[in-house]
């Protein structure tokens, strides 16, 4: 995710055998058949294609859907830093390891709505808030819900990532207006347990059936580079393919590796198979927005555009995603110019 900023101007605060494999697959349907779901073997195959042949399947499915040469721009602000109680092994706002993160209070609404129009007048469409709850409270909803109506009168698209959400506190963000809310999946259902242990897989597949009764959007995806295999992360993009419906805006993570995290050492992923890992995803989810997310920041330019050709066509934008660094909003649009791409407006 990104932002966690200092008050400064313009700046927010604190198969066994390969399978065959369709070029293009229909768009999202409401109730899915079940012969159109994605198998761990099939996109096993998807993985293990050559180079060439995989990312110009993904152009030709990605271009079937998308203008090839627009991105989508968010901007993310942690609304309530640190102190959370989960043990996720990647992430430094753990009360578990010791990062050097402090847990801090909740925003208040004016620093928001500064961070947001900031993040407005620098090209952002959708303005995120993260918090670092496992599972926030119905008072916390109260006023994370005043914070997304006040975002949304902007004319921004709202997006939260706040842990676990009852069906309620979902209804309750929905009538604000939230359009989007963010639970990612991490990993595999068997890589699960080596990452976490604080909660298990069905924690997070409730939390997503709750968002989806309530009416708003999905955003789903996954960390990559965590030290898994190539078949778990099939599985991770099965997993995520296979939600009825699949996601609107898919975000693939790359690790960041953050000092006093579990994590932290870990063989760092091929970046050719992070592109193959963004390429399976466009030729999966079709319709999805699939955004080139955390780990930017360790990136060459030549892999950015590897990852753009492949299908990736929404970014994180801004100076940081949560407390982690992402490129610069100057470097974004002089990478974004020498591509000829251009934002979505």
């Amino acid at each position: 995710m990104s932002l966690v900023q200092n008050p400064s101007a313009c700046a927010a605060p604190s198969a066994d055998a390969p399978q065959p494999i369709t070029l293009v697959r229909p768009a999202r349907a409401a109730e899915p058949a079940a012969d159109a779901r994605w198998s761990v073997e099939a996109i096993e195959a998807l993985f293990a294609l050559p180079f060439n042949d995989l990312l110009w399947k993904a152009q030709q499915v990605h271009r079937e859907h998308f203008d090839a040469n627009e991105v989508q721009l968010s901007t993310l602000l942690s609304i309530k830093t640190g102190g959370c109680p989960e043990d996720c092994g990647y992430c430094p706002q753990s009360v578990h390891h010791d990062t050097g993160v402090e847990a801090g209070k909740m925003l208040d609404i004016k620093a928001v709505l500064e961070a947001a129009s900031c993040a407005k007048g620098q090209g952002a469409t959708r303005f995120c808030m993260g918090a670092a709850w496992r599972a926030p409270k119905d008072r916390d909803i109260e006023k994370v819900a005043e914070l997304v109506s006040g975002v949304k009168a902007m004319g921004l698209e709202t997006c939260c990532t706040l842990g676990m959400l009852s069906e309620s506190q979902a209804q309750t963000l929905k009538e604000a207006g939230l359009d989007y809310y963010n639970h990612n999946l991490d990993t595999a259902p068997e890589a699960y347990g080596r990452i976490i242990s604080t909660r298990d897989y069905q924690d997070r597949l409730d939390t997503l059936e709750n968002v989806r009764r309530a009416g708003m959007s999905v955003c789903c995806g996954g960390i990559v580079g965590m030290g898994e295999s190539r078949r778990e992360r099939a599985g991770l993009v099965a997993q995520i393919a296979n939600l009825t419906p699949y996601p609107e805006s898919v975000p693939i993570n790359e690790l960041v590796q953050v000092e006093g995290t579990p994590l932290a050492g870990t063989d760092k992923l091929d970046p050719l198979e992070f592109v193959r890992t963004i390429a399976v995803a466009r030729i999966t989810m079709p319709t999805a927005r699939v955004r080139l997310s955390a780990g930017r920041e360790q990136m060459s330019e030549a892999v950015q555009a590897l990852c753009f050709l492949a299908g990736a066509n929404s970014i994180f934008y801004g100076d940081k995603l949560l407390t982690t660094g992402n490129p610069q909003s100057e470097r974004d649009r002089a990478l974004l110019d020498k591509l000829g791409m251009k934002t979505s407006a």
